[in-house]
């Protein structure tokens, strides 16, 4: 009679422990994305229909301007804000002169006097904001695009620690009970249009996407202490300028059938796959002269397959088998899809279909594994911001504060179109049945 009670036994502690991984899911939203990057909270519910007098527990108003997505554990939601000094238009026109930036260039380039950037904290129930955390001052900062902004990157937590990154601007482990600083570094980069890469943790180390104008690498740091570890600079690109070498990717960590664990490095030119203990390339994809990647790609662990945007030029999204060695450009890339293709919002992948909407606001379905477009359905506006699955509908925000509701499937349904009252580039967090939307000037807890 032992060996029952023995499986009994193991069988409890294996549903005990099932249950508390789905109550940390649940309660946490570590990183850009969620957890493992995917976008998806499909075991939770929020609601379809909402705006500001509806659907909304409490909104708070943010200082600065950041375009960093919310991150969420043991109760407090984190992002980041660049609290900017505005110079008036004849001093914008200077400062762009005398950083020697191309005339035909002003109309898209923003600049500001000085900035101080911010980890700000705000109460997950009470929506108070309960700090707001300096964490470095920089007086005539670089340009930026018009549409970004200085605290771009989300924050990734691990722990007791949460981990901030403004791409030139320093990196900064600070410990979530005291908001002291564990540790800075500053790894110079040249961005063209600001900082992007939202940094990401695998095992000890907190990696980082480098890749800028006038260098393209990815680096490894202690997480504890901030030391770097390894650095692999990227494969050689042809290009007429380091402006179309530069990217901004968010990695993702991988472990494919044969147990090789893989980091997922998007960059211009070339999808990477890296060791992560040592930053030894594992394979390498030319995708061909897209640059400038936004969109954190998506992994298939039943077709051993990662599917990524090309980002701009003509966003492509393309489907390669992560089983390879060396350069798997001829040998390993499944399909190509090349119509309404975002270059900014990452893909969402589920149920074997692959969804995105375009720059320009029109959302498409895709095949997983034949590449074949199901549908498509324009749904107006421009977008950045990239989808969450929650309780078996999508979720898509616009520039114009507009959230679409569909429902997944082989036709395009629509099931609510939402107003808020404010620019979502953003990304959504979900935590505890609760959708947390950051738009231009504060954020909103859904429920």
């Amino acid at each position: 009679m032992a060996a029952p009670k023995t499986l009994l036994a193991t069988s409890l502690i294996a549903l005990l422990s099932m249950a508390t991984k789905v109550t940390l899911a649940q309660d946490s939203w570590p990183e850009f994305r969620g957890v493992n990057g995917s976008g998806i909270a499909n075991d939770q519910s929020v609601p379809s229909v909402f705006g500001e007098s509806q659907g909304v527990t409490w909104k708070t108003e943010l200082p600065g301007r950041g375009w960093s997505s919310p991150v969420v554990a043991d109760g407090v939601v984190w992002m980041t804000t660049a609290i900017e000094k505005i110079p008036t238009e004849e001093e914008r026109i200077a400062m762009l002169r005398d950083g020697g930036i191309p005339e035909n260039k002003y109309r898209q380039l923003a600049i500001a006097s000085s900035i101080t950037l911010h980890l700000l904290a705000v109460d997950l129930k009470s929506g108070s904001l309960t700090q707001s955390i300096e964490l470095a001052a920089e007086i005539r900062p670089e340009a930026i695009h018009s549409v970004n902004s200085y605290a771009s990157p989300t924050p990734v937590i691990d722990g007791d620690k949460i981990y901030c990154h403004f791409g030139t601007y320093g990196t900064f482990c600070v410990d979530r009970l005291t908001g002291k600083t564990a540790w800075s570094r500053r790894l110079p980069l040249q961005h063209s249009v600001g900082p992007g890469s939202s940094p990401f943790i695998h095992g000890k180390h907190l990696i980082l996407i480098q890749d800028g104008m006038e260098r393209q690498y990815v680096a490894a740091l202690d997480k504890a202490t901030g030391e770097t570890i390894w650095e692999t600079d990227r494969p050689e690109m042809e290009a007429p300028t380091g402006d179309q070498k530069k990217s901004f990717c968010t990695p993702i960590a991988i472990k494919e059938e044969q147990g090789r664990e893989q980091l997922i490095c998007m960059g211009s030119q070339w999808m990477v796959s890296y060791e992560p203990e040592s930053g030894k390339e594992i394979w390498r994809c030319y995708h061909g002269k897209g640059f400038s990647v936004v969109p954190r790609p998506v992994y298939s662990p039943s077709q051993q397959v990662v599917f990524f945007s090309t980002g701009f030029g003509k966003p492509q999204l393309w489907a390669v088998s992560v089983t390879g060695s060396g350069d798997v450009t001829d040998t390993h890339v499944q399909w190509v899809a090349k119509q309404g293709i975002p270059a900014k919002s990452s893909p969402l992948l589920h149920d074997g279909r692959i969804y995105v909407v375009a720059d320009n606001g029109v959302a498409s379905c895709i095949d997983s594994v034949s590449g074949e477009e199901l549908w498509k359905h324009r749904l107006g506006g421009d977008y950045s911001a990239s989808p969450v699955l929650v309780g078996g509908l999508i979720y898509f925000g616009s520039h114009d504060g507009e959230v679409f509701v569909m429902k997944p499937g082989d036709e395009p349904i629509v099931v609510a179109e939402n107003q808020l009252g404010g620019k979502i580039m953003a990304s959504p967090a979900i935590v505890n049945n609760t959708m947390l939307l950051r738009t231009e000037h504060a954020i909103y807890r859904i429920e």
